[in-house]
């Protein structure tokens, strides 16, 4: 098709034109569909006795209320295909991840959205959140694969570790190690049931790495299938998440930035105590200065011409980790999705790819020799040693043909095309529920609720650990506590605080009593008029309370200090968003037109908003001092929505519900998506 605007083509004869009448109506309706495959699947039609709860609701024009606020009560599925503890962890994990996302022009050469932009922003909190992720993906399914060997090499399975060394070797007597290595990745991939058989499943924890057998869980007890300690959890995948964030807290990479979390989601230029408190990085800086002065050295920043290009060298090189991180993350999600897809995404497709590869893989195996694969290999490396001239030619004349055949050949565009990660599968899920007008409800909540110290259910008849019933349930099951009567004596008796506690206490109210000082000042200051005070109104809030409205269509927050309402009218055409102070909006009348006026301070259409970036509320820095002197407090965030003029931009402060209502607005409308 031609790039060429329409006033400058040539006009195409009438018969040209009837000939490709039926290929224009057919492009013509995947275009009203949606500009990508997330939008073209998210409102594909499921048979009857397949749809979810979400699906089913869609038989009206109302946005339907599916169980927002009592997620946990939730007994059918939302979307088919999927459980709802799957969807709450898609859900969950898609919140910490995505926090800027910006509308581009054109649909990307994947047919899916939400890809990372080129000149992704970097920050300390952005990859500690990578690398958070890289641990619940990458680390525990290499976990697992481990786990899996050890119980091969440990003989406990004596049936499954027969049959494999009896291939091993009588492949390895054919000289066909390669050939059944490919064949049975082959049948790995076009059976399914294959994966059980061989590799039957068993809880992470309860798995000695060392001898296959066995072992007590870390934790003390099974409380999770998937996580490496056994840790309790109230909902799947919380408990693998609370051990990548405690191992990097731990850990504490690149300085104290990313373990302090340095520039949290996003910070606001406002931000109160972002000037007067100091940066943690810098103190870590300083501390050296301090100890390198104490031994006659000089540490000045004009003695020290080092220390700036350093310090940008680590940058850099933390910002290439970051996307190198996320690139391996990323083809790890892609390749499990295309190997257990979760509808509405196809099941076929990526099959056939993959076997076909593998295929090739298995026939090339068996037609070549090991003398004639050496012989290649080595040619190989030679020419790619030696043959630089001739490459640089090639690399010229395929640059100035082929200007992005080096995009052609990334494994998202070729071989993995179309197959999401895990948050474009979330994004189209999200917009399956709004196509049907009827919103998914976010994840139950458990931050004030401690998960139960009990085993995780087992069923015995499907684990093949090589141990009796009794020795699986006695290392399930809780350690007993010992010498309960004489903790209980202990913990009576009151604790003796020290000097040092004493001290820290002081500070610690004194800090509080300057929190709350402040804010008290800045909500003075937002009643005559200052910009900056009025976005710090409410933005400290007791922990665990509770605000309404909560959604699916009405979101409390404040607008310039007042509280109101956020609301998303699908009335009009299209969707409009809007912020009120009216009061009789909880009443259920949700059209603009209802308001009394004066009481709407802005308005916005959802297909013009053409970014969307979470920020912290109080900055990273306050953030941190008052989670440590305000604990029964907790800091909320809030959303800057931005139009397509500069003047359209538009902050939303103090927002408890600011996740669910950007998920709403990222899925709603048509927007192609691009990730920052």
């Amino acid at each position: 098709m031609s790039d060429a605007p329409e006033s400058l083509r040539a006009p195409e004869p009438i018969s040209a034109g009837l000939d490709k009448s039926s290929h224009n109506d057919e492009k013509r309706q995947d275009d009203n569909l949606g500009p990508t495959d997330s939008h073209v699947l998210s409102q594909v039609e499921p048979e009857e006795d397949a749809k979810g709860l979400a699906q089913k609701a869609g038989v009206t024009n109302d946005v339907s209320d599916i169980g927002w606020g009592e997620s946990d009560k939730i007994e059918e599925r939302i979307v088919r295909g999927l459980s709802n503890e799957d969807l709450w962890m898609l859900i969950r994990r898609f919140n910490k991840q995505i926090y800027c996302v910006k509308a581009v022009p054109n649909p990307p050469l994947q047919r899916l959205d939400l890809n990372r932009a080129e000149d992704e922003n970097f920050s300390p909190d952005k990859l500690r959140a990578t690398l958070e992720r890289f641990y619940t993906t990458v680390v525990i399914g290499l976990t697992s694969l481990v786990k899996h060997i050890a119980r091969l090499r440990s003989w406990r399975e004596p049936r499954r570790t027969a049959a494999f060394c009896a291939v091993y070797s009588v492949a390895w007597l054919l000289d066909l190690l390669v050939p059944t290595l490919f064949g049975t990745m082959l049948v790995l991939v076009v059976w399914p049931q294959s994966r059980k058989t061989l590799f039957p499943p068993a809880p992470l924890a309860l798995v000695d790495k060392s001898t296959g057998g066995v072992q007590k869980p870390k934790a003390g007890v099974l409380g999770s299938h998937d996580s490496v300690t056994g840790a309790p959890e109230k909902h799947k995948g919380e408990a693998a998440e609370q051990e990548a964030s405690n191992l990097i807290t731990s850990v504490a990479t690149v300085a104290v930035g990313s373990a302090a979390g340095k520039h949290d989601q996003g910070t606001p230029e406002d931000a109160p105590m972002e000037s007067s408190v100091p940066d943690a990085m810098d103190i870590v800086s300083k501390t050296a200065d301090a100890q390198a002065a104490a031994g006659g050295e000089v540490p000045a920043d004009t003695h020290d011409k080092t220390r700036q290009p350093m310090k940008e060298t680590v940058l850099n090189g933390a910002n290439l980790a970051m996307r190198v991180l996320s690139d391996i993350i990323d083809t790890y999600e892609r390749f499990g999705n295309a190997l257990s897809p979760t509808p509405p995404f196809s099941a076929s497709t990526p099959c056939l790819r993959l076997s076909s590869v593998l295929a090739a893989g298995f026939l090339g195996s068996l037609l070549t020799s090991s003398y004639v694969f050496v012989k290649l290999s080595t040619f190989l490396l030679g020419f790619l040693f030696f043959g630089d001239p001739v490459l640089q030619r090639l690399m010229s004349y395929l640059n100035h043909e082929f200007p992005h055949w080096q995009k052609l050949l990334e494994l998202q565009n070729s071989l993995l095309k179309g197959v999401p990660t895990n948050a474009q599968l979330t994004l189209t899920l999200l917009r399956i529920g709004e196509s049907n007008a009827a919103p998914l409800p976010p994840p139950p909540s458990s931050s004030l609720h401690k998960a139960p110290s009990r085993p995780a259910s087992i069923h015995h008849d499907q684990l093949t650990l090589g141990a009796t019933d009794e020795e699986i349930n006695r290392a399930a099951a809780p350690e007993p506590k010992q010498d309960a009567v004489q903790d209980t004596h202990e913990d009576e008796k009151p604790k003796k605080k020290n000097l040092g506690a004493r001290i820290i206490g002081f500070f610690k109210g004194t800090t509080a009593t300057g929190i709350e000082t402040k804010l008290a000042a800045d909500r003075v200051r937002a009643q005559v008029g200052s910009i900056h005070a009025q976005n710090h109104v409410g933005i400290l809030r007791k922990k665990g309370l509770e605000t309404l409205p909560y959604g699916p269509v009405e979101f409390d927050a404040r607008y310039k200090g007042k509280r109101g309402t956020v609301v998303i009218d699908s009335s009009q055409k299209p969707p409009l968003l809007y912020f009120t102070t009216d009061p009789t909006v909880t009443q259920g009348d949700y059209r603009l037109d209802s308001r009394k006026k004066g009481t709407v301070l802005l308005t916005i259409p959802v297909t013009e908003i053409q970014e969307m970036r979470k920020i912290g509320g109080m900055g990273w820095k306050g953030k941190l001092v008052a989670g440590w002197a305000v604990g029964g407090k907790e800091v909320v965030d809030g959303l800057v929505l931005i139009g397509k003029h500069p003047q359209d931009s538009y902050q939303l402060t103090a927002m408890s519900t600011r996740n669910e209502l950007f998920n709403r607005l990222v899925a709603i409308d048509g927007q192609v998506w691009e990730s920052f």
